[in-house]
């Protein structure tokens, strides 16, 4: 599990774009499209190197409630999975 204090990012190569046609926020990387719900465009979008997971977590609290650290570890790390997200090797 990526840990709250690690530092996500995009891969090199992976947009976040939306798409008029599907209404929703993607993912656009060389092999393909992957298609997000609201929340996790809104976790992807926070994902710039810079903040970890737990600003990100805290942000997201703005918005969304019950929003928690493990939930948005989550998201990223089934993301990093498929090779989209990066982290910091420090967090």
């Amino acid at each position: 599990m990526i840990a709250v204090g690690a530092r996500p990012r995009m891969r090199r190569g992976v947009l976040l774009r939306y798409d008029r046609v599907r209404e929703r926020h993607v993912l656009m990387y060389p092999e393909g499209v992957l298609v997000l719900n609201d929340t996790a465009a809104d976790i992807v979008a926070h994902c710039d190197g810079g903040a970890t997971v737990a600003e990100i977590t805290a942000t997201l609290r703005l918005r969304y409630r019950g929003v928690r650290d493990n939930d948005v570890a989550a998201v990223l790390d089934r993301l990093a999975g498929r090779g989209m997200i990066e982290v910091d090797a420090h967090g």
